[in-house]
């Protein structure tokens, strides 16, 4: 049974049995900073088991994408080595929010295996907490199950937790009996039992989580609002069995990979060789590179990215091994598109970038992979054992892009270790010199400060009124004087705090006969307190005043802001999906957005995103902002940035059609306020990251009549309309080409500052020939070249030597001999030879066309004159 028919009998099972079938949620958890990955089907109702959402069903199926290869759950290590370790996997999984609960869920399990898939009861093996008596007696009593193949086992084994904490509870497993018919035989206890599943011969093929309780951070353990189920079985594990194959690796979900490494790599598959593991590998890493592309995730050096650079880096090492020396994966990338790209078809969506993004990291680690590679070699040499040191661990990382775990897997198979904490160690220090580095040139941001010094009521509360209001009357709840500047905590607060990219408002705060001037806004102590010089004074409490935003500075911030949103989509919508922020500065005169894409922007590309901006401002769309809840505001596709962590309530900053974030920022309220939008640069920032700059409203006015005015400027200077400028320039430039053509031929032709030093005419016997000595003003080498094939090509039979004046006061000598003289004794290379050492030179060349030195420039006039001799010496003429 093919694994796609078993993926769909899943689901049709449990739809039939009043089960919603959910499409897979992506691999990046939208709502759940605790994870990396997606690593199991409930991942997506998380928030459901805990009673922090409601959904219009109390049933549901799917068949969920999943990677572990990060955190807790963590499989790469193993990946390629054993026959059922994958870093991405799909979960078939059956769930219940407080509806049915252990009765139902362990009759499904066993009739969806038995009498659906038909496997042999008699192979079966049920396990259980060693506390659930109840599901026990569920498997023996309701469903029959000898009770002799039902074993206890703690909670290494059936207690689950997706992480540290959230939902979790007992388990119930079933698992496959994989020996051959003669092995079989005989009773089954519990220690061999738990040795043939270590080794293998036992497939755990579904878990059924008995989902009772939530564990906090200090690991109490609380009931859940209603008992729930939560259950998984592996697709990839499931195929091996209906297949009857030894391994994941050889069902046809893999197949087809593992083809497409041996017609890459230009050799079959051997399964039991070291080979074979390279190839498993391959196949594996293609499948979580592809989908964790296609689901937004982007190589870099922290976070989820990282772990994708990894599990990329480890596959181009492996197609070293291969023996090949150019991107790999990408090809097996492909085929993973092919095989599945119907299912998923974010594959197929996506594909062109999938393509790009893996060749584009495979190219940049084959850059470094060799010289890391021999530096390895001589840190571990082979047939010796040892510990490589951390910092060495860390240059291997730093200098040439190899992950630890890559390096300590490398060493392990030489059986050396690799000092890790002395690696933890060594990056430790290099993120300090970083951020010492940032806080001298002034970049670092600092922390909140402390309310230490502050008089009044530092601690009262504060409301930030900016969102709709620029100036108020409030009262100071609090102050600082440092001489002519102070700080002002205010009740009701104006001024927007820098966050988010967004830079910090300014303006000015009156009090009765004296003015601050707020110039700088800063946290302190969780709020926000605005600073500047202070004109008069107070001899006592501040008391009331009015603080004011300026007006026009706020506004051009935002519409910068409001920018960025539409940029951030025109990027999405042109280069794809995998754009996603980076970074970003809003300041009221331009704004700077750095985004991942592989790439530098097409001209076409540039003019197409700067079209699409502009288009938005122009349809005058409102941006409707409101606050939801975080899960309300994820499922309606508010985009978040990555690693971000969110509150319940989120901001959400909407432009009905085109843009949909997660914001704290200020904006305009339509975006025809933003008036215009012109890109100004573009350039990269990283690996992986790109950065444009713009400007927009009266900004974009100011960058556009600049341009006008050096376009003006450079029509004045080539005396014409600057209608007329593109068309004056190609003029000039085809003039320019002309007379340098002209120049050329004068330079062949003898021209161009040529000065006769010496011309003569030498008799042989075999027939006279010429000899020209010249002085040659020359822009570079290539004219004194051009000048001596000008001279061969013009002269019968002849030798010349020409002293070329170069740029700078620099000097070479040159001699050119035409081919019947050389096998009369006269060399060019023999020549200058000769004539170079009257300047105290050297030099050499061919028979033809020698070139030389000049130490003694003054020496150079003598030097040609001195040829005549040479020349009659070496060709045996007195």
């Amino acid at each position: 049974m093919k694994a796609a028919e078993i993926r769909q009998r899943f689901l049709d099972y449990f739809a039939s049995r009043g089960h919603d079938v959910r499409p897979s949620s992506s691999l990046v958890p939208g709502d759940d900073p605790t994870l990396l990955f997606t690593n199991a089907g409930m991942v997506q109702f998380k928030r459901v088991f805990l009673g922090l959402e409601e959904v219009p069903y109390r049933r549901a199926v799917t068949s969920q994408k999943c990677v572990r290869a990060g955190g807790k759950h963590n499989d790469l290590e193993e990946v390629g080595k054993t026959a059922r370790h994958h870093t991405f996997f799909e979960m078939l999984g059956n769930f219940s929010f407080g509806d049915y609960f252990k009765r139902d869920a362990v009759a499904y399990a066993w009739e969806f295996l038995v009498d659906d898939l038909g496997l042999d009861p008699a192979r079966l093996v049920v396990t259980v907490h060693h506390t659930d008596d109840e599901a026990e007696a569920l498997w023996i009593e309701e469903v029959g199950v000898d009770p002799g193949r039902i074993f206890r086992l703690g909670d290494k084994d059936n207690f689950w937790q997706m992480a540290d904490t959230g939902p979790c509870g007992p388990c119930s497993e079933l698992h496959y009996d994989v020996r051959p018919a003669e092995e079989r035989s005989g009773p089954l206890d519990r220690e061999s039992f738990i040795e043939m599943g270590e080794d293998g011969r036992f497939v755990e093929l579904w878990n059924l989580v008995f989902m009772q309780f939530d564990r906090d951070a200090e690991g109490t353990m609380h009931p859940l609002p209603a008992p729930s189920i939560d259950t998984g079985a592996g697709l990839e594990r499931l195929a091996a069995v209906l297949q009857g194959v030894d391994s994941n690796f050889h069902t046809d979900l893999f197949r087809p990979l593992i083809q497409r490494v041996a017609e890459v790599v230009g050799r079959e598959y051997a399964p039991d060789t070291e080979a074979g593991v390279s190839y498993r590998v391959l196949a594996d890493h293609a499948r979580a590179v592809a989908f964790l592309l296609a689901d937004g995730v982007f190589p870099s050096n922290e976070g989820r990215g990282y772990v994708l650079r990894r599990i990329l880096r480890r596959a181009v090492r492996h197609a070293w091994m291969l023996g090949r020396r150019e991107p790999t994966l990408v090809h097996v990338v492909d085929a993973v598109v092919d095989a599945m790209g119907d299912v998923y078809p974010e594959l197929r969506t996506r594909h062109e970038h999938l393509r790009t993004t893996t060749r584009a990291e495979e190219e940049r680690f084959l850059a470094t992979i060799e010289g890391g590679l021999d530096r390895f070699d001589e840190l571990a040499p082979r047939g010796r054992a040892g510990t490589i040191p951390g910092g060495e661990a860390f240059r291997l990382y730093d200098t040439f892009g190899f992950p630890l775990d890559l390096t300590e897997l490398m060493a392990e198979e030489r059986g050396w270790s690799v000092d890790a904490e002395g690696f933890e160690a060594a990056l430790e220090a290099q993120r300090a010199r970083s951020r010492a580095d940032r806080a001298s040139s002034g970049v670092e941001v600092e922390g909140a400060e402390s309310l230490d010094g502050w008089s009044g009521t530092p601690e009262a509360e504060q409301r930030f009124v900016g969102y709709g209001e620029l100036e108020v009357h409030t009262e100071v709840a609090a102050w600082r004087r440092d001489g002519h500047r102070a700080g002002l905590i205010l009740a009701l607060n104006p001024f927007y705090l820098e966050s988010g990219g967004q830079i910090s408002d300014s303006g000015v705060v009156q009090g009765e006969g004296w003015t601050l001037t707020v110039d700088e806004v800063r946290s302190v102590g969780g709020r926000s307190a605005v600073f500047g010089a202070v004109d008069g004074g107070w001899h006592e409490a501040p008391g009331s005043v009015t603080a004011r935003v300026t007006r026009g500075v706020r506004h051009d911030t935002e519409r910068n802001h409001t920018a960025t949103h539409l940029l951030h989509a025109a990027l999405r919508e042109t280069l794809g999906e995998h754009v996603v922020q980076r970074g970003s500065l809003v300041a009221p005169d331009r704004l700077r957005f750095d985004f991942a894409h592989t790439a530098p922007m097409t001209d076409e590309e540039r003019a197409r995103v700067e079209a699409r901006v502009n288009e938005g401002i122009w349809s005058d769309h409102p941006v409707v902002i409101r606050e939801m809840a975080h899960a309300e505001a994820v499922s309606r596709g508010a985009m978040a940035l990555f690693g971000e962590k969110y509150g319940d309530e989120v901001r959400v900053v909407e432009i009905p059609g085109v843009s949909m974030e997660l914001c704290g920022g200020t904006h305009v309220r339509h975006t025809g306020e933003i008036g215009l939008f012109k890109l100004v640069s573009e350039s990269g920032v990283a690996a992986g990251v790109r950065r444009v700059e713009a400007q927009t409203g009266p900004g974009a006015f100011r960058h556009m009549a600049a341009i006008e005015r050096r376009l003006d400027e450079a029509a004045a200077a080539l005396k014409t309309q600057p209608d007329n400028v593109v068309k004056r320039a190609e003029q000039i430039l085809e003039e320019r080409a002309e007379l340098q053509t002209l120049l050329d031929d004068l330079r062949k032709g003898g021209g161009a500052g040529e000065t006769v030093v010496l011309e003569s005419e030498i008799p042989a016997d075999d027939g006279a020939f010429r000899l020209r000595a010249v002085r040659l003003k020359a822009r570079d080498a290539d004219d004194a070249r051009a000048w001596g094939d000008a001279f061969l090509e013009s002269v019968g039979s002849g030798v010349a030597v020409v002293a070329a004046d170069l740029p700078g006061e620099k000097h070479s000598l040159f001699t050119f001999v035409t081919d019947d003289l050389i096998g009369r004794g006269v060399r060019a290379d023999a020549v200058v030879r000769e004539i170079a050492a009257v300047v105290d030179g050297r030099g050499g060349g061919r028979p033809h066309m020698a070139q030389a030195g000049v130490g003694d420039p003054a020496k150079l006039n003598r030097a040609l004159e001195s040829a005549e001799g040479v020349v009659r010496n070496l060709a045996g003429v007195s």
